[in-house]
């Protein structure tokens, strides 16, 4: 029904599609879910720089970041604060799909967070989000684990003109 959130066999259906929902990714059975789709770790960056915001789009300015560099086994130990990550997981959404990324519970009961925006119809590429480590002991990570489950939503029309800003096939 549109306007209501995929289950696992709509998301399965538009993975085996033409441009597949999702690419890229470690486990089909893993990442699979009831109700939407995990997306794993990449990378890990830290904001070095601050951004900036304002009423046009000329005057925005990202933060400029610094890659971390990943230990013995794939580890990375955070120290508390923000970083911005970035997914292994291509996705092509259609003009009828949009979806919204929800961090994955064990990060919540960590102290850890996901924040993201919206991932609107049209969008292709490999997304990031910025996570939190909000526990003062900081958080270890490990590469390509799974951080967030992205939700699918089929709308109820299509929209008529597909996301085409600046971040339209990022980093693939």
């Amino acid at each position: 029904m549109p306007g209501t959130p995929l289950d696992r066999d709509s998301i399965g259906q538009l993975i085996e599609g033409v441009p597949p929902l999702l690419e890229d990714y470690l486990s089909l059975d893993a990442q699979l879910q009831p109700n939407g789709f995990d997306l794993s770790l990449q990378g890990v960056a830290k904001l070095v720089t601050p951004g900036a915001i304002g009423a046009e789009d000329t005057d925005r300015e990202l933060s400029e970041t610094q890659q971390l560099e990943f230990g013995p086994g794939g580890w990375l130990q955070l120290e508390p604060g923000p970083y911005l990550v970035t997914f292994n997981e291509v996705v092509n959404l259609p003009l009828n799909v949009m979806a919204l990324g929800r961090p994955r519970s064990s990060l919540l009961r960590s102290g850890v967070a996901v924040h993201t925006a919206v991932w609107d119809a049209g969008y292709k590429g490999r997304s990031q989000a910025l996570l939190v480590a909000y526990q003062p002991g900081g958080y270890r990570v490990q590469r390509n684990a799974r951080l967030m489950q992205l939700v699918f939503f089929s709308m109820e029309t299509a929209a008529s003109k597909g996301y085409d800003g600046r971040f339209q096939s990022e980093n693939i």
